[in-house]
């Protein structure tokens, strides 16, 4: 995945050089093939490129196109061929993917967005009407942020530089962290007020003396339908658009990663990887896996161990990948080690998303990797929404009846699931129907951690209420069907949490989702909704597609409800103590937390007193991670503002102290 920079001073006044190596530096580790950069005037462009595909080798970026456009792409191009074709007059089978971007860009302008088909984020200077271009793909799986000053516009792939070298401090935006208590923040917010994220699907275009105007470019089409009369039509069709889009991301002149859990989504995506391979269509020399199970709780529930079941998959393929037990490597760290060190102090963590290189298993992870030169890594996220995961329900079905009217199939139905579910019908009935209330009205509200975590400033909680819980929404009795509209806000989830997973310096890659590729999820949302669930019946199109490709013991597998032993119970001296913690909370200094109140639950969780574990253990990252900003001096409105120092010794010293390794709390 590789990263851009720039800063656009409207009246022409170049960067200072100082600053652009400081930027430089910091862009450096995440990009180590190559450095290039733009100048002109009050434009600096940089770039530099994780190459993972062969033709991301012969680019040279930033890209300036025939009529002067500077185009900076970080992406893989899924369309290219059908790209090329439409455009044979200025590119060829040989260009790269940002020539053939370019080429678009010539000739549809911006609305050559719609027509980008794969994971990208991409940039667009424009000297003919000095106007800036900001786009990322419609699932959001490039990161691409920007702040605009009085003068100058300044954007960036990783948050860093822009936090760094603002030449200000940052106040911090409630808002977002209130999303992170919860599920995940909005995919247009940053930590940071006056920082933004390119939302997925939309584009931002920046002008001197402007105001900035965002839009989406494209979105599913509500409208779709795709009807077919026998169900062999359904499951064909399926098998083909998911070998397309693990075909798409087996794109790699090395090596390719896959992640191989136990489950359907992960498997589905090996063992259709495999049968692409086999028919000579896959753009890689190699597929390998990494895998990870627990055996801690073999004695109370074996179910809750993968490995059997992804052994199943390498038995088919007859290849043992990585396997790493995580019972041998440990449980959790303490607490308090983790409130003591989980973030860096000598460069910056941007969000509060704790340091995964602390994880044995993720140094395990990385250092597979680096063994055998992988650059990408396949994922299953996003599987087990679009395929109907999890427990079967006949809620959006039964909506989708409602609304279309179709009372003779709604009995019919509601009687076939009442017999399985060994429901009420009338429930079933309220259930669907509830769903077209507003929230409040039928009592949805934030996670009771949330009403419970009573440290934290009661105007911080009112006045983000939506964000703590997880933007909740009604359906809507006019336009798409209820089971669309579940789809997009089911989909909104994954593009958020994508939004706030951070580029990890320690482990560089590319992470693929085949379960979001475009083109599969407008399949999957335009077919009937009992293709996908079928009464007690998940994944019912999944798994009679996948006969004779996913091993049978994955097809039938039948998960049981576990709850390991509760390893949440800490004894009080694992918690930080009052004397680490100090008196200096910065929580309280940016109106987030109370800081009596955040005193006397940890003083109940140090005495085994009932405190919501979760919500307390957040709330010390929290406190942590805000400590590490006023450490790297970007706060505003913390205990000290000043870049160079604290406002009291005492203060730096409380901060200091509290921000290194500690042995056992006392």
């Amino acid at each position: 995945m590789s990263v851009q920079f720039g800063i656009w001073n409207f009246e022409g006044q170049p960067p200072a050089q100082e600053y652009i190596e400081n930027v430089g530096a910091t862009l450096a580790p995440y990009g180590p093939d190559s450095n290039e950069s733009y100048s002109k005037g009050g434009l600096k462009i940089l770039y530099r490129a994780f190459h993972t595909t062969k033709e991301s080798r012969r680019e040279k970026q930033p890209y300036v196109s025939p009529s002067g456009g500077v185009i900076t792409w970080d992406g893989r191009l899924d369309n290219r061929a059908d790209l090329i074709g439409k455009l044979r007059d200025s590119v060829t089978v040989n260009s790269t993917d940002v020539a053939v971007v370019a080429a678009a860009y010539e000739k549809w302008s911006t609305n050559c967005l719609r027509q980008l088909i794969g994971d990208w984020a991409l940039s667009i200077w424009n000297p003919i009407n000095q106007s800036l271009i900001l786009a990322k793909d419609p699932i959001g799986t490039r990161h691409l942020f920007y702040s605009i000053e009085n003068n100058q516009v300044t954007w960036s792939t990783i948050l860093d530089p822009l936090v760094l070298f603002a030449a200000k401090t940052f106040s911090i935006c409630e808002e977002y962290i209130a999303g992170w208590f919860s599920y995940f923040p909005a995919a247009h917010l940053t930590p940071y007020i006056g920082i933004h994220s390119v939302p997925p699907s939309s584009s931002a275009l920046i002008q001197p003396g402007k105001h900035i105007v965002s839009s989406k470019y494209w979105d599913f089409d509500p409208g779709k339908r795709v009807r077919y009369r026998m169900d062999a039509e359904y499951e064909e069709q399926f098998r083909s658009f998911l070998a397309t889009a693990v075909q798409r991301r087996l794109r790699s002149d090395r090596p390719v990663l896959a992640e191989l859990s136990g489950g359907m989504d992960s498997s589905s995506i090996v063992c259709m990887a495999d049968t692409v391979i086999a028919r000579g269509t896959a753009d890689t020399p190699r597929l390998d896996t990494i895998s990870w199970y627990d055996d801690s709780y073999d004695h109370l529930e074996p179910d809750w161990n993968e490995r059997p079941y992804f052994t199943k998959v390498e038995e088919k393929r007859g290849r043992t990948g990585c396997q790493i037990n995580l019972g041998s490597l440990g449980k959790a760290a303490s607490l308090q080690r983790l409130f003591a060190s989980e973030f860096d102090n000598d460069r910056l963590v941007a969000t509060p998303y704790r340091n995964g290189k602390l994880s044995e298993y993720f140094k395990h992870y990385a250092a597979y990797m680096r063994s055998q030169g992988h650059r990408v890594t396949l994922s299953g996220i996003g599987g087990d929404e679009a395929t109907g995961g999890g427990v079967p329900i006949p809620t959006p079905e039964l909506q989708n009846l409602l609304v279309r009217a179709r009372f003779f199939t709604l009995a019919r139905q509601l009687k076939a699931w009442a017999v399985k579910l060994r429901k009420p019908r009338l429930l079933l009935l309220w259930e669907a129907a509830r769903g077209f209330l507003t929230p409040s009205l039928v009592g949805v509200s934030a996670p009771a951690g949330r009403h419970a975590a009573f440290w934290l400033h009661s105007s911080f909680v009112r006045g983000n209420d939506a964000a703590f819980c997880g933007y909740p929404s009604k359906v809507r009795l006019l336009g798409p069907l209820p089971s669309f509209q579940e789809n997009i806000v089911t989909l909104d989830v994954i593009r958020r949490l994508l939004a706030a997973s951070p580029l990890q310096l320690e482990l560089p890659r590319e992470v693929r989702f085949p379960y979001l590729d475009r083109d599969l999820l407008e399949f999957l949302y335009a077919i009937p909704r009992e293709q996908i669930v079928r009464v007690g019946q998940r994944r019912s199109l999944m798994k009679r597609a996948l006969v004779g490709i996913v091993p049978d013991e994955l097809l039938h597998r039948r998960r049981k409800a576990f709850v390991p032993p509760d390893l949440r119970k800490e004894s009080s001296t694992e918690w930080p103590s009052l004397v680490e913690v100090g008196r200096c909370i910065v929580g309280s200094s940016v109106k987030l937390i109370d800081p009596d109140r955040f005193l006397e639950a940890l003083q109940k969780a140090r005495g085994n007193e009932e405190v919501p574990i979760d919500m307390f253990r957040s709330t010390l990252t929290l406190e942590s991670w805000l400590r590490h900003l006023t450490v790297q001096g970007v706060l505003t409105n913390s205990i000290s503002t000043n870049r160079q120092g604290y406002s009291s010794a005492l203060e730096a010293q409380d901060l200091r102290s509290s921000a290194q390794p500690h042995g056992s709390a006392s």
